[in-house]
């Protein structure tokens, strides 16, 4: 990993780096220690007797440790926003970032941990012996297609939830803004024609979630166009794209793909020329999710569709995970469930998508400082969780 060419100088005067310094996470503690006795009661020797306990039976640790309320934030630096491949170090400071959403928004203590890449093996025996520590592992910004292995393998070693937000934290909140996109334009989420542009993280996620919630037509497309059983260049996660999508068997571009759709979601990062949205369905639904330069600019958009989502905040309708993973893990710590499920997801976007009592074209989702946000997702993560 070699720094980016076009990457600014750092300036110390600028006002993000002044916000950055000294990093954005500190320990607290949270019984006084005060004296002599606390100390004897909080380490040596009473501490010994927490111990003893915990051995002879595990499950103590849940409530004599902080472990019931503290997540690991897992990297390995492959996969950064839109950076790339910028290695653990220049990860550190958005892992930082979302463990202060962690705390502020649900009261979850999260954990940085930014570890050298290697290979799935590598990465997940790693994971596998750091988790004692932890209540749940939140998977972030690990390059794709190795991250849905490695959250596969970890899933079945781990006894705590597992959740790569890119992937499903995304999910997640566009399948909220759908539900309520729909409802704009008066439409069925069965009834629509939608178009996912990216089959990265995200756009697996997507694609699959929107499924369950019971969208059959759903057309993905990556850089080399409409993936179908008839390309001969498909990776492993691609044929069970083909498999499993494109019910009308089209083929071609991602313009092919858009004549006539009812919905486009990019998580991509490419550019979609003006002419291609042109020949979208009326009353179109354009989710541009590509951050900070979506994949088509939000005022070309509302040209042509009646509702316009981005991963922006400068932008109405801003389709931003934190509304979900706060929330998610929040849930599953509370309610001692032992992974987050497909139900719990579906529930969760459900959610969020009750939040907002009235839907129009420009509040499809509620704004992330929005009251009870956290609070309801974990309630219906719990819920939905039950047997």
């Amino acid at each position: 990993m070699t720094a980016h060419p076009s990457y600014p100088l750092f300036d110390p005067t600028d006002p993000v780096f002044r916000a950055h310094e000294g990093g954005k996470l500190g320990v607290h503690a949270t019984q006084p220690l005060r004296d002599r006795a606390d100390l004897a009661l909080l380490y040596t020797p009473g501490v010994a007797d927490v111990s003893r306990a915990i051995a002879a039976d595990p499950s103590l640790a849940a409530r004599y440790t902080a472990k019931r309320n503290t997540v690991a934030v897992i990297t390995d630096g492959t996969a950064v926003l839109g950076l790339g491949d910028i290695g653990p170090l220049a990860a550190l400071p958005v892992m930082e970032g979302k463990a202060v959403l962690f705390k502020h928004f649900a009261g979850v203590d999260a954990v940085p941990v930014c570890m050298e890449t290697g290979t799935v093996d590598e990465l997940v025996d790693a994971i596998v012996r750091i988790a004692p520590s932890y209540g749940g592992i939140n998977l972030e910004d690990i390059s794709a297609p190795r991250c849905f292995e490695i959250e596969r393998r970890l899933q079945e070693r781990l006894n705590i939830p597992v959740f790569h937000d890119d992937q499903h934290g995304t999910a997640i909140v566009v399948l909220a803004g759908l539900i309520n996109a729909a409802k704009v334009v008066g439409r069925s989420l069965e009834s629509l024609k939608v178009v996912v542009s990216g089959a990265g993280a995200a756009g697996v996620a997507v694609t699959k979630l929107l499924a369950r919630a019971g969208v059959a037509d759903i057309v993905v497309c990556d850089s080399r166009g409409i993936i179908s059983p008839a390309r001969p260049d498909l990776v492993e996660h691609k044929h069970r794209l083909a498999a499993t999508t494109n019910p009308r068997g089209l083929t071609g571009s991602l313009a092919d793909a858009l004549i006539g759709a009812d919905v486009f979601v990019g998580v991509s990062g490419g550019q979609v020329p003006e002419a291609d949205i042109a020949r979208m369905a009326p009353d179109s639904i354009i989710f541009a999710l590509a951050n900070p330069d979506p994949e088509v600019h939000p005022d070309v958009a509302r040209k042509y569709a009646a509702v316009v989502a981005t991963g922006r905040s400068d932008f109405p309708n801003q389709i931003n995970n934190v509304l979900a993973f706060p929330g998610i893990f929040r849930g599953v710590l509370d309610s001692g469930a032992p992974q987050i499920t497909e139900a719990m997801k579906l529930a969760a976007a459900r959610a969020i998508a009750d939040l907002v009592e009235e839907p129009t074209a420009d509040e499809i989702v509620p704004s992330v400082f929005a009251e009870g946000v956290s609070e309801t997702v974990a309630q219906a993560v719990a819920v939905g969780g039950r047997p």
